[in-house]
């Protein structure tokens, strides 16, 4: 078995285990975790995801867990306001700079996480398992929704998963791309 199996094969216990769900340990810090990975593990981790959904509607009914694949939110989103054919005409006829400047106002991070959190409410839900990360950059940066869903979130915990490196300090998308410190999320598993 190799390291990210290890890893991958913590994450339901972790999201099952009483200290995850009641937030225990973090010192009234925001319950936002990181389960970073390499990218070109995409396919498996999305995969595992499934089977964490799965698994967590099986063996703890209770739970509710929202599954969120930020790609398909931004989607979503385009189709909700009849702009995603546009946006694909668009980046056909002037390419993908043409189409993210237009994309900057219609997926600002403030609207993705409002839209995220009326789809699936804090109140109605014991956590958030956003992947699709990859998929979704540059249109959305990670930080920037980290950042901006923690007032919508509240208590409710949040996992990341993260196709790069998380130190602890900063988000490296693919494991290159710098971006913005976020110091607020945890590892989710070591």
């Amino acid at each position: 078995m190799n390291r990210l199996d290890e890893r991958l094969n913590k994450i339901l216990p972790t999201l099952t285990s009483e200290k995850f769900r009641e937030n225990r340990g973090l010192g009234n810090e925001v319950p936002f975790y990181a389960f970073d990975y390499p990218a070109e593990s995409e396919e498996q981790v999305r995969e595992h995801v499934d089977f964490l959904v799965a698994q967590l509607a099986k063996s703890k009914p209770a739970l509710k867990v929202a599954r969120v694949h930020l790609f398909q939110v931004l989607v979503d989103m385009l189709e909700e306001r009849n702009f995603y054919d546009k946006a694909v005409k668009l980046q056909a006829a002037k390419g993908g700079e043409a189409l993210l400047k237009q994309l900057k106002g219609p997926l600002k991070a403030e609207k993705v996480a409002g839209f995220i959190t009326a789809k699936w409410p804090a109140d109605e839900y014991d956590a958030y398992l956003i992947d699709g990360v990859g998929s979704a950059y540059p249109i959305i940066r990670t930080h920037k929704l980290l950042n901006v869903l923690q007032p919508y979130t509240g208590l409710t915990p949040l996992v990341l998963f993260f196709p790069g490196k998380y130190d602890g300090q900063s988000l490296r998308l693919f494991g290159q791309l710098s971006d913005t410190p976020y110091y607020r999320a945890f590892r989710l598993v070591d």
